[in-house]
C-alpha cells in the first residue's frame, strides 16, 4: 500500500510538472442507441456510460455496473475531479435496470446520487450486489418504498449467487483481484474489493473493476473461464512507481485480457475523470501499441466511445466448464 508520504512525493512532483497535460484531441461521444437498448432481450450487449460505468445486457437481463451519473468523483458535488464527459446515458435514459453490480467503494465507483437515482426508477429497484462489507452503507443509503429497502447482497471473494427470480438462469460470483477500498480516509480495506463473473448458459463475462497486476485474473481463467468478453481497466496507470500495485497499464491489460482467457475485451476507466498523471486520451494509444507489441488483432481488446453499444457474441458453440 502507499503512504501518506508517497502521497505527498506524488502530489508535489505532479504539481510541479503541471500534469495531467490535456487531452491531444477530443474524446467524442455518440447518442445512444436508445430503441436498441430498450428493445433488446436477445442478444449481449454492453454500453459504455463513462469511466468504469457501463450497462451489459445479458440472458434478457439490463445490470448496471459502477454507476455514477455525478458530475465529480468526489464526496462533494462542486469539489475534486469533475467529469471530462457528460455519462453517455443519463439515469432517465436507462431501459429498467434489473442489478446494480459494484466493485468497490472508491468514489469514482460508488456514487451515493446515482445509486439513489437508480434505486427510484419507474417499475422498482434493482437489486444490488456488493462487496462484502458494503451491506451497511447500502442500507443507510438507499431510498425505501412503502419502508422497504431494495435487495441488497453482499459476498465474499470467491462467494456466487443467482439473479433473483424471474431472471437467469445467471450466475453472479464475486472474485478478488488486487485493489484496496476506503472511503472516509479511516475506513482502509473495512469493506472488500474485487471483480464480478457473469455466467450464463450461452455468455460469460467478466469486469475487471479496478486491480493492479496480480496472479489472480490468471487463476479466474482457469476456474471461471474462458470468457466470451471482457470489460478491463486501462487507464489511471501513472507514474508507475505509485500506480503499479493499484491500476494497470495497457500492457498489463493486455495480459490481463490473456490470463483470463477472455475472447474479447473493452477497455474501460479511462476518458471521463482525470485522475492521474497521464492525458486523459493516452491510454487508447498505449493499448494499440501493446496489442502492436503482441502481435494481437486490435479488434480483440477495442475502446468504445461514450454512449456506444458493441453487441457481444459467444465464441462458437464452446462447452464453458462450470465453477
Amino acid at each position: 500500500m502507499t503512504s501518506p508520504r508517497d502521497v505527498l512525493r506524488w502530489s508535489v512532483a505532479r504539481a510541479r510538472a503541471r500534469l495531467p497535460h490535456p487531452p491531444r484531441g477530443p474524446i467524442e461521444r455518440v447518442a445512444p442507441d436508445l430503441s436498441y437498448l430498450h428493445a433488446n432481450r436477445d442478444e449481449p450487449a454492453y454500453t459504455w456510460i463513462g469511466h468504469s460505468s457501463a450497462l451489459l445486457q445479458i440472458g434478457g437481463a439490463n445490470l448496471l455496473l459502477d454507476p455514477v451519473f455525478s458530475r465529480t468523483a468526489s464526496p462533494f458535488r462542486y469539489l475534486g475531479p469533475r467529469r471530462h464527459q457528460p455519462p453517455g446515458l443519463t439515469v432517465e435514459q436507462l431501459p429498467h435496470v434489473d442489478a446494480v453490480l459494484l466493485t468497490h467503494n472508491h468514489y469514482d465507483h460508488l456514487d451515493r446520487w446515482s445509486v439513489r437515482a437508480v434505486a427510484r426508477q419507474a417499475g422498482g429497484a434493482p437489486a444490488y450486489f456488493v462487496p462484502r462489507g458494503l451491506e451497511r452503507w447500502f442500507a443507510r443509503n438507499l431510498p425505501r418504498r412503502r419502508g422497504v429497502l431494495p435487495h441488497i447482497e453482499a459476498l465474499a471473494w470467491h462467494e456466487g449467487t443467482q439473479l433473483p427470480a424471474p431472471l437467469g438462469p445467471i450466475g453472479l460470483h464475486f472474485l478478488p483481484v488486487q485493489h484496496w477500498s476506503s472511503r472516509t480516509g479511516f475506513d482502509r480495506n473495512a469493506s472488500l474489493w474485487g471483480s464480478w463473473a457473469v455466467l450464463h448458459d450461452t455468455f460469460r463475462f467478466w469486469y475487471s473493476g479496478d486491480l493492479g497486476y496480480s496472479n489472480e485474473p490468471r487463476e479466474i481463467g482457469e476456474r471461471y473461464g474462458p470468457f466470451d468478453a471482457a470489460a478491463i481497466a486501462i487507464g489511471a496507470y501513472e507514474p508507475r512507481w505509485f500506480m503499479r500495485a493499484q491500476h494497470v497499464n495497457p500492457e498489463e491489460a493486455v495480459q490481463v485480457m490473456l490470463d483470463v482467457r477472455a475472447a474479447q475485451a473493452i477497455g474501460v476507466h479511462w476518458g471521463t475523470f482525470s485522475l492521474t498523471d497521464e492525458p486523459l486520451d493516452q491510454p487508447p494509444r498505449d493499448l494499440e501499441q501493446a496489442l502492436d507489441a503482441r502481435g494481437i488483432a486490435r479488434e480483440r481488446f477495442v475502446v468504445l466511445r461514450h454512449g456506444e453499444t458493441k453487441r457481444l457474441h459467444a465464441e462458437g458453440n464452446r462447452i464453458h466448464p462450470q465453477p
